[in-house]
């Protein structure tokens, strides 16, 4: 079984804050509050967590090939 990074860095598309965050390792993540202007972050079309759309590193069902859950 690979390895699952649970951190990754979320940068606000809004603001340009980037925070690091410890994300959930059994679920996607759908909302996120910037930390930075309070803005709330979506995934972008097509993906499946604020995650994958925003941080540095994928979410851990799709580091597993999982895809979203």
């Amino acid at each position: 079984m690979p390895e699952v990074i649970a951190f990754s860095e979320i940068t606000c598309p809004e603001c340009g804050h980037t925070q690091g965050e410890r994300m959930p390792t059994n679920a996607c993540q759908f909302f996120y509050d910037c930390t930075g202007c309070g803005a709330l972050l979506r995934p972008k079309s097509g993906d499946c967590c604020v995650f994958c759309s925003y941080g540095t590193v994928k979410c851990p069902p799709v580091q597993l090939g999982d895809g979203c859950s």
